[in-house]
């Protein structure tokens, strides 16, 4: 579009002069999306294409295409330097500074393949474009009181001929000639007018601005079908066109100009300064009138049609009576005006012209040319010819039907003007517009050159200083009052979501919500007026808080149902993981996955072993076996890449001699995994597998560290983590388990250790919860659902966990029960002699492994410090009555974070004996449940 559209004229910077306007629409979806666009242009100043100024260009296009054509392109259409062409040399000006015309005619050709315009379609409009240069070159002389075509000018004659489709011949003939129709009584006739040099060169200019302003037309059409929607939602319209003009010499161009920029002033005035101060008077808000100057009496000089009759309509009454010649219509022009509207106030007249006091100030006009260039008639003998060309495009561009019959005058430039114009004012009464004034600062077109007079005569005659006086004085905001709100119910309960009152007490509620004072809004009869822009910034900042605060809690929300979702999806593939494969823990299978359960954000002495950036997916302390079965705390980390062992050694030597440091004892990286080991029972152990020693480890949050260790091992090596789960250890280490029932718990036999632990849930078992635990565990809500465990049996069915071979005749087991119950040993000597053969990468040792959790499971020895000397005090409260109590006959460990744990002979209160067979006791100040066949009262 700029290159169509926009001329240039040097100076100390690119000057841009667009000779034609542009309504734009940028259409917009439902959700607030820019989908569309249209263009609508008005008042391209066609006479442009044939005549400049003093030190302007022509059209953009013509120099892009004269600079940047390609060889190939340059022959068949026949170009040459600027200079060359008449439509050009005229001002003698072909270059601008800051402008590189071979560069614009890419991005042209770019934009044109952009809108949709195939390359075939490309090529003919550049021919239309190089046509109309070459007919600009076509010149006339004197054939006795009639014009022909030169005879040197014959070869100019046949080119544009050629680029435009159509017969030298033809063209010669209708450049030189008109048919014209004429009536007597019932009868037409035809006649062919042969033209004089004036005429005929008008009928060339006048058939070069047709085809110049329909290839304009076509552009414009293009764009529209590549941007428009179908249907219309919404759009902002924005106008873009040329501001007033006042040079030393102003012509019908300028009239033209000045003119729309006259209407758009009436529109300023309509919706701004009187459509306000009528507002007030119509609301009843207490106002004090501001005067201003209404420029519609200026208008209606310009474009009345009667009683007078405007500047516009005199015109185009004298271009209708026009003959052969123009010179004396210029003067005719000027007689009539003088005796049409001379005796208006706005209207003044001098030998050359007239005067019209426009709203920016006095304009005088030169007479000359004006009639000539507001003819602007496209007779229908060049139509015809155009219609003839051989080129499908061009004849696109003449679609008249020219068999109809037309009546009354052909509409001129001025005519044409008037009608966009008066469009253009139907269309932005229908919007609510608002406004971007442009000064200009000086006329040197330089940086940092301002003319202070020029800018403050600018600043009056555009009423900017009557519009800041009714602004100031007048409410920056106003509103209906069921648009108000609808828009500002949110900020109070009372009116959200609906008001149900009257809507004006419902608006004032919402002021008086927000403490707004009183002097900054006045109630009307319908709508709200907010005085300042910062008591409407105060209610659009509570509106945005609001709703801010409503998207955090929609937010939140989702997050929390996302995070649960993967949390159950997590929690179901660590289930997957274990099913129909291990026993399960009661307490364990419906717990909370936390991941660091050590708190390394806060814990720099073990996050000094990590990467730099590297994410913890899990951190617990857990138990390490050694050969010896003693257990070492160790603190187990897992990351995307390794899982660390991390353990604790005294300072030798060095200042910090004897200070516990933390010590990396191993770095596994997870690609070197060869697999994880399980037993089948409901245990916490379990053995990492690789190509060095393994690792005996012991958690009670082993299922969360294995998935997640399956997850992290198969997106390292692409394959499936390897488990094992057993009775028997893999080798080179195997291991067997016995289920002959309840052990006697956690004391060294021999070479071996005895583990007992009660039956799991079922390998079955899945979770039974959906959602995360909340708060702490359950205490005593009721009796377990399984039945209480039988009296352990002798220590002849004890599982045994011993070295490869015979099994320990002298092993010495807890006593034997009547129920099937498991417990296991592990042996010394089998876990020492694993430790050592796969740290030397020897041979295996055999062991087994009960289904026992060891939290409770290893008995440890206690060191007790002397007994302090009691201190004098108070006297010793009397003892507390005791209730029923019992001894426990046997060991148990609880299975559950409501049971009791204790040892044989200790005393335990009881609470409530209940028939299920569990009891309710405290012991050591604890209270839980207990089997009652595993005591007797005392």
């Amino acid at each position: 579009m700029m290159s169509f559209e926009t001329q240039s004229a040097p100076g100390g910077l690119m000057w841009l002069s667009r000779v034609q306007g542009k309504y734009f629409e940028i259409q917009f979806s439902r959700g607030g999306e820019p989908d569309g666009g249209k263009i609508s242009n008005f008042l391209l100043e066609k006479s442009r294409v044939v005549m400049q100024n003093e030190n302007e260009r022509n059209f953009h296009i013509y120099y892009q295409l004269l600079e940047g054509a390609s060889q190939e392109q340059r022959q068949n259409l026949g170009l040459m330097t600027p200079d060359y062409y008449y439509y050009l040399n005229q001002s003698d000006t072909y270059k601008v500074d800051g402008t590189d015309d071979r560069s614009d005619f890419s991005e042209t050709l770019n934009a044109m393949q952009v809108i949709g315009i195939p390359p075939n379609i490309q090529q003919l409009v550049l021919q239309l474009v190089a046509g109309i240069l070459h007919l600009g070159n076509i010149s006339f002389c004197e054939d006795g009181n009639y014009a022909r075509v030169e005879s040197a000018d014959r070869e100019f004659l046949a080119f544009p001929a050629y680029l435009l489709g159509i017969d030298s011949g033809r063209l010669q003939e209708k450049l030189t000639s008109r048919k014209m129709d004429s009536r007597w009584g019932g009868r037409s006739e035809s006649i062919d007018v042969t033209l004089n040099v004036e005429q005929a060169a008008y009928t060339r200019d006048a058939l070069a601005k047709g085809l110049y302003a329909r290839l304009f037309d076509f552009l414009v059409e293009a764009i529209n079908r590549a941007m428009q929607k179908p249907q219309e939602e919404y759009s902002i319209g924005v106008l873009d066109i040329y501001g007033f003009e006042i040079f030393q010499k102003n012509g019908f161009e300028q009239f033209c100009i000045n003119f729309v920029n006259e209407k758009l002033q009436q529109i300023f005035i309509e919706l701004t300064l009187k459509a306000e101060q009528e507002e007030y008077v119509q609301e009843g808000i207490r106002w004090t009138p501001i005067q201003y100057f209404n420029n519609k009496i200026v208008c209606d000089l310009i474009e009345n049609k009667l009683s007078p009759p405007g500047i516009m309509s005199v015109l185009d009454d004298v271009c209708a009576t026009m003959h052969a010649t123009g010179g004396g219509a210029d003067q005719t022009l000027l007689q009539k005006l003088q005796a049409a509207v001379g005796t208006h106030e706005h209207f003044n007249s001098w030998s050359s012209g007239f005067v019209i006091h426009h709203y920016a100030g006095k304009v005088s006009y030169d007479v000359s040319g004006f009639c000539e260039r507001n003819r602007d008639v496209l007779f229908s003998d060049l139509i015809e010819l155009m219609q003839t060309s051989e080129q499908a495009f061009l004849r696109m561009l003449f679609p008249e039907k020219l068999d109809v019959e037309k009546k009354g005058r052909p509409s001129t430039a001025g005519s044409k003007i008037k009608k966009q114009a008066n469009d253009l004012v139907s269309t932005l009464m229908k919007c609510t517009p608002h406004y971007i004034r442009c000064i200009k600062p000086n006329e040197t077109k330089r940086p940092r050159d301002w003319e202070e007079n020029r800018v403050k005569h600018q600043v009056e005659y555009l009423g900017l200083k009557e519009n800041i006086r009714v602004r100031r004085a007048g409410f920056a905001y106003r509103r209906q009052f069921s648009k108000f709100l609808q828009r500002y119910a949110i900020l109070t309960p009372e009116t959200w979501p609906r008001w149900r009152g009257d809507e004006r007490q419902g608006v004032q509620h919402l002021l008086r919500a927000v403490n707004m004072e009183p002097d900054q809004y006045q109630m009307g009869s319908t709508k709200v007026f907010v005085k300042n822009p910062e008591s409407l910034f105060l209610l659009e900042e509570m509106r945005e808080r609001k709703f801010d605060g409503f998207a955090r809690t929609i937010q939140k929300a989702w997050r929390r149902h996302v995070a649960v979702r993967k949390y159950e999806e997590m929690r179901e593939e660590a289930s997957n993981i274990l099913l129909n494969k291990k026993e399960r823990r009661r307490n364990s299978i419906n717990r909370n996955f936390v991941g660091d359960y050590l708190g390394l954000e806060e814990r720099p002495e073990l996050r000094q072993f990590l990467g730099k950036r590297e994410r913890v997916d899990f951190a617990d302390s857990v138990n390490k076996y050694d050969r010896r079965f003693k257990p070492i705390k160790r603190d187990l980390i897992l990351t995307p890449k390794c899982v660390y062992v991390i353990g604790r050694e005294k300072v030798k030597k060095g200042p910090e001699k004897g200070q516990v440091r933390e010590v990396l004892k191993k770095k596994l990286e997870i690609q070197a995994l060869r697999g994880v080991s399980l037993s089948t029972r409901q245990d916490d152990f379990f053995i990492l597998q690789e190509d060095a020693a393994d690792s005996f480890l012991e958690s009670v949050f082993k299922t969360e560290f294995v998935s997640l260790l399956c997850k992290r091992f198969e997106e390292a090596v692409r394959r499936p983590l390897p488990l094992t789960f057993s009775t028997r250890a893999p080798p080179p280490t195997p291991f067997r388990v016995k289920k002959e029932g309840w052990g006697g718990g956690g004391t060294p036999s021999g070479r071996a250790l005895t583990v007992s632990v009660g039956d799991g849930l079922p390998k079955s078992s899945k979770p039974t919860r959906k959602g995360m635990a909340q708060g702490k565990p359950r205490r005593f809500a009721q009796a377990p659902t399984r039945a209480a465990p039988g009296p352990p049996r002798d220590h002849h069915g004890a599982l045994r966990l011993q070295p490869w071979g015979p099994a320990d005749a002298h092993g010495h087991g807890p006593p034997r029960s009547t129920t099937q119950n498991s417990s296991m040993c592990l042996t010394r000597a089998w876990l020492g002699r694993w430790c050592r053969r796969a740290a030397a990468g020897d041979g295996g040792v055999s062991g087994a492994v009960t289904s026992a959790p060891c939290a409770h499971s290893m008995q440890r020895k206690r060191s007790v410090g002397q007994r302090p000397v009691p201190g004098v005090g108070r006297p010793k409260p009397q003892p507390r009555a005791h209730g029923p109590r019992c001894r426990a006959l046997y060991q148990y460990v609880g299975q559950d974070v409501d049971e009791l744990s204790f040892n044989v002979n200790e005393v335990i209160e009881i609470l409530l004996e209940d028939s299920s067979g569990w009891w309710k006791g405290r012991l050591h100040g604890q209270e839980g449940l207990f089997p009652g066949n595993y005591v007797e009262k005392i």
